[in-house]
């Protein structure tokens, strides 16, 4: 299973179902630890769309309404591998999977109030890069260039893709409204 990837490096692969394995069973973790405190749990990022390469860490978003009910069983999110790395808040939680002693990452879960434009903004962006072929393959464009261009700087590859996801965003918003009406 190809999931996980040094700190601070880029490269991306195809999409592969594995990642799709590995965040229902991550998912599937979450859930049972988190219980009634988690309204939803998605896999989301760019191993979510099918279409586009990734970098092989693969994205989970929990929306919550209680922050502090999740800090509450941080040991018993440890006990499963799922480790707190900082505290955002209002914007998020993050927790990380992987192999800490290679400085690896397997997994960000990102733990976001539900319904907030946080969570709004993983789900649609996710949907409408799944459902609109065109806009899926200029942001994998602008990521393969971004990887070549930066392998061992995450910082610029993800800037360097800011002002296009803030753009597809946009999109995303957008046809996420008119699909409601």
């Amino acid at each position: 299973m190809s999931i996980g990837m040094k700190r601070g490096t880029v490269y991306l692969e195809d999409h592969r179902s594995e990642w799709e394995t590995a965040a229902a069973q991550t998912i599937r973790i979450i859930k049972s630890v988190l219980q009634n405190d988690a309204a939803d749990v998605q896999h989301v990022g760019s191993t979510s769309i099918k279409t586009i390469p990734a970098k092989p860490i693969i994205d989970i978003a929990v929306g919550v309404s209680d922050y502090e009910a999740v800090l509450m069983k941080k040991d018993a999110l440890e006990a499963e591998n799922i480790i707190f790395r900082f505290d955002e808040r209002p914007e998020q939680l993050l927790f990380v999977m992987g192999d800490f002693e290679n400085d690896t990452r397997t997994h960000h879960i990102h733990v976001v109030k539900y319904g907030s434009a946080e969570w709004e903004n993983y789900l649609n962006f996710r949907d409408h890069l799944n459902a609109n072929i065109a806009a899926a393959e200029k942001y994998a464009a602008l990521k393969r260039t971004l990887a070549k261009t930066y392998p061992n700087d995450r910082v610029a590859y993800t800037e360097g893709k800011s002002e296009l996801i803030a753009e597809l965003l946009d999109e995303a918003r957008r046809w996420r409204s008119e699909a409601a009406n």
